[in-house]
């Protein structure tokens, strides 16, 4: 989920609920993560973290999963934020791999296992590899998943298929993959994925969902619904996200397109081309 900004800077809790709010009623999304990339979460303070996570529990809490984005380069950091996460209330904990101090497979392992040791909560590990310059590699996985019981998912972004196949063919019975990348998602599915953590969900999360839960018995219909909502997912990544999923939303009637430094707006020459591509009624279910 995106963090909406206010014109002085603070975070807008009203017009968080309202979009977790539509996320799930209009837009069919079973769950939302709350501070992760999209929300801005290396430009957001602790306060506002947690206050973001009880304004969205507080609003759809009690008919959608509430995954809270825990995890960041310092390992005390995220064990603090993994346990203030449980404490308010958070369903699951979502952890990235460390970004910037690229600390080898063995500090990957152990930053993972020390934030799924810190709480009961089911753990969703997040394996970004083009923005953390490290891979999360599948051995490692494995060992993290039978140390700790409570990791059950990873969020695969790691941009390699056959990297995602492996990690499906060798995870225990159960363990969920989720694709990270919105335009592979079906070819996760074919793989073996379970769904979908996305950016492009705030604007054709209906379609993503019955795409993903047509795969199964009809996937030339999965693969219909693909081809249609693509331009909108090239657009949602057409220049540094959140930006232009955010500018999507404003579209719709929210006060969401404030980004903090170091994003900025979109220029009105790309507003241009992606004003139509966005508008509500640009993609419809196949």
């Amino acid at each position: 989920m995106l963090t909406p900004f206010s014109k002085e800077g603070g975070v807008n809790l009203a017009e968080a609920r309202r979009v977790a709010r539509y996320l799930v009623d209009d837009q069919k999304n079973d769950g939302i993560v709350v501070n992760g990339t999209t929300g801005e979460s290396p430009t957001t303070t602790e306060e506002e973290k947690l206050a973001l996570l009880d304004a969205t529990l507080q609003e759809v809490g009690d008919r959608a999963a509430v995954v809270f984005g825990a995890g960041t380069y310092n390992t005390a950091e995220s064990v603090a934020m993994a346990k203030a996460g449980a404490k308010a209330g958070a369903h699951g904990i979502m952890v990235v791999n460390p970004y910037y101090n690229r600390p080898g497979q063995e500090g990957l392992e152990a930053h993972f296992r020390a934030v799924a040791d810190a709480t009961s909560l089911p753990v969703m590990l997040y394996n970004i590899a083009p923005r953390s310059s490290i891979n999360l590699e599948t051995p490692t996985l494995l060992r993290i998943i039978e140390a700790c019981p409570n990791v059950m998912a990873v969020k695969e972004a790691s941009g390699s298929m056959a990297q995602i196949a492996e990690v499906a063919a060798t995870v225990p019975e159960g363990f969920r993959v989720y694709s990270g990348d919105d335009a592979l998602t079906l070819p996760v599915l074919s793989v073996g994925g379970h769904g979908l953590v996305s950016v492009a969900a705030h604007v054709v999360g209906a379609q993503l969902k019955e795409m993903i839960e047509a795969f199964p018995s009809d996937p030339a219909r999965a693969a219909r619904i693909a081809r249609a909502v693509h331009p909108v997912i090239k657009g949602v990544f057409s220049a540094p996200s959140p930006v232009p999923v955010k500018y999507a939303l404003s579209l719709r009637g929210f006060d969401c397109e404030a980004v903090r430094l170091p994003l900025v707006p979109l220029t009105p020459e790309q507003k241009a081309r992606l004003t139509t591509l966005f508008a509500p009624q640009a993609v419809v279910a196949v």
